[in-house]
C-alpha cells in the first residue's frame, strides 16, 4: 500500500479512527471480502462524521485515484446484497 487514507485534518481523533476504518474496509472488500453488516456499519459512522454528499464524493474520488478502490460501488454492492452475505469486489 503506498497511499494514505483521506482525512480531514479538522476531525478529532475519533473521527479519523472511524474514517480510517472505513476505508480500510473497502480496501478489505476488494482485496479478501467481508461480511455486508461489517462494512454497513462502518459507513454509517462514516457518514455521521461525513454526512455532505458533496465531501463523501470527494473523498471516494481521491480515495479512488490513490488506491484503485472505490468505496462508493463496494457500498452499493453491500447494500444490495443479502444479509450475513460476503460481498468481493
Amino acid at each position: 500500500m503506498n497511499y494514505s487514507y483521506p482525512i480531514d485534518e479538522t476531525w478529532s481523533k475519533a473521527e479519523i479512527i472511524d474514517v480510517v476504518n472505513f476505508f480500510s474496509l473497502v480496501e478489505r472488500t476488494y482485496e479478501d471480502g467481508i461480511v455486508r453488516e461489517d462494512l454497513l456499519l462502518a459507513y454509517e459512522r462514516f457518514k455521521q462524521v461525513v454526512p455532505s454528499k458533496s465531501e463523501e464524493k470527494q473523498l471516494d474520488a481521491k480515495f479512488q485515484k490513490d488506491s484503485g478502490y472505490s468505496s462508493y460501488r463496494a457500498v452499493q454492492k453491500a447494500k444490495a446484497a443479502s444479509q450475513g452475505a460476503k460481498i468481493n469486489m
